[in-house]
């Protein structure tokens, strides 16, 4: 089993329990929306104010009223969700702070640190700036044609900076390729500091296409992993088997891509792909130098076009918020002048941007997905085991892939992915999720011919309940190296961004 499974059945019963916006998946009221009909309204929206109203008495119906401002409220809230695999459910506290915005760009910041039991943390800063020019009014005449699914919204220009500290105390190398066993088991720490900055630029709204830019430095830290199971990395494996164990110089990592994410037959499927190219440098030591390109195409099919949702993240957003659209401002509030975002900032609060409600609209979707990840190096040079892709449990960033094997079984310079899933709700926010994986692993890019497809599949129930970050329990089957229960919670909120991947 991945992690504790109490912490998880825990924080489901505290988002749950009574929560007053059960079955609501309405559009805010007036007074939340910030329409002029609460102009004269006189609200205190300062943090104790809604702490002593939601979470003041000891009414259970008013529990989940409290979780909520508890977990995703402004600016201060609790921030939980599981750090890598093998490193616990961690807990802390995340600020979410808004500048004064100007008339072309909305700024915001979110800062977070959480820890877990095992002694692993992670803290970080995550600033935005969003672009939105004030647009031309237009007058239409007749009903106003109105999308049922708002799910994808409008891309916008945005700078992102990021400066995030992950330390993790225990994680599995198995060695390198599609041939390792459970018997090369071995455990290392890693310390990995990101700093960078990442644009997105639209250039073909139709499309929702936009252009992806990123730089970075990447500082990583290996250090011994004892009192496990399996015996410390150094025990069982050295330079030859593990490159870039002896030592781990610092990386300037750039990359340049392009998203699209195109809408058909309304609103039935959404298509998310992205192409990237990424070059890994390190200026103290050129053995390490290294490209890679990836390949990410997501295909959703919706099974009820007015209420299926998607969960894309939102770049517009930090790991922290989970605003139905920052960066168009607030409900009932026009960007056209910057005297009017202000007016209505003021009679609202800065928190008034709602997180989505709890729905129990019937929903369902099919997904299927191809992922490649392919590295490429000069002759002579090797790529550091610390920065290639895994598969097999869950990866460093989280992610679940061929699930029934243990956490980061297969690892290798170039992967390669195919996912059949289905999700539909049950209740609530509660689903059932099942699919099906198909991988594989190289040591080189031409190998990929040769090696075997591995399979694996999951079944389990699932929970997204409105800015609250996503729970889901699964059971893993299929392998040749038995079963895997996992259970985990999304380090962003629903609706928030994803956070920088630690390979």
């Amino acid at each position: 089993m991945r992690n504790q499974i109490g912490p998880v059945l825990a924080l489901i019963l505290l988002l749950l329990a009574g929560h007053p916006a059960l079955g609501q998946d309405s559009t805010p009221s007036p007074a939340a929306a910030g329409s002029p009909q609460n102009t004269n309204i006189v609200d205190d929206p300062s943090e104790l104010s809604k702490f002593r109203e939601s979470c003041g008495s000891f009414n259970f119906k008013e529990v989940g009223g409290c979780a909520e401002l508890l977990f995703t409220g402004h600016p201060i809230h609790i921030a939980t969700g599981n750090l890598a695999p093998q490193n616990g459910f961690g807990a802390g506290l995340a600020y979410v702070g808004f500048v004064r915005p100007s008339e072309n760009w909305r700024p915001s910041w979110n800062a977070d640190a959480v820890a877990t039991p095992n002694g692993s943390w992670r803290a970080g800063m995550y600033f935005k700036l969003v672009h939105t020019p004030s647009g031309s009014i237009i007058v239409h005449h007749g009903k106003p044609k109105i999308k049922s699914n708002l799910t994808e919204l409008p891309e916008h220009t945005l700078v992102n900076v990021v400066a995030q500290a992950t330390s993790l105390n225990k994680i599995a190398y198995f060695g390198l390729g599609p041939t390792t066993t459970r018997a090369d088991r071995s455990y290392f720490g890693m310390r990995e500091i990101i700093t960078g900055v990442n644009i997105v630029k639209p250039v073909f709204s139709r499309w929702n296409a936009s252009l992806l830019g990123e730089a970075n430095g990447r500082f990583v830290d290996i250090r011994p992993s004892n009192s496990n199971a399996s015996p410390t990395i150094g025990v069982l494996y050295d330079e030859a088997t593990a490159p870039g164990l002896s030592t781990q110089p610092g990386f300037l990592q750039l990359g340049e891509g392009f998203r699209v994410r195109p809408i058909f037959w309304k609103d039935l499927v959404h298509l998310n792909y992205t192409a990237s190219y990424q070059q890994f440098v390190s200026p103290g030591n050129t053995h390490y130098d290294f490209q890679r390109f990836n390949l990410d195409l997501a295909h959703d099919f919706a099974i009820y076009r007015s209420t299926t949702r998607f969960y894309v993240p939102r770049d517009g957003n930090g790991p922290d918020e989970c605003a139905i659209d920052r960066a168009s401002g607030f409900p009932g509030c026009s960007l056209s002048k910057i005297e009017q975002v202000q007016n209505c900032e003021k009679q609202n609060g800065k928190e008034s941007a709602p997180c989505r409600a709890i729905a129990r609209d019937l929903q369902g979707s099919l997904s299927f997905r191809f992922f490649l990840s392919t590295s490429f190096t000069q002759s002579g040079n090797v790529v550091p085991f610390y920065f290639q892709p895994t598969l097999g449990g869950g990866d460093i960033n989280g992610n679940t892939t061929l699930a029934s094997y243990q956490d980061y079984r297969f690892r290798a310079p170039n992967v390669m992915l195919l996912r059949q899933s289905f999700e539909h709700s049950l209740w609530g926010p509660f689903g059932f999720a099942l699919s099906a994986d198909e991988g594989k692993v190289a040591l080189n890019g031409g190998d990929f011919g040769s090696n075997p497809w591995i399979r694996s599949y999951s079944t389990g129930l699932t929970l997204r309940a409105g800015g609250f970050p996503q729970v889901f329990l699964l059971f893993s089957w299929g392998g040749n190296e038995g079963t895997h229960t996992i259970a985990n919670v999304n380090t962003s909120l629903l609706g928030g961004a994803s956070r920088p991947s630690l390979f």
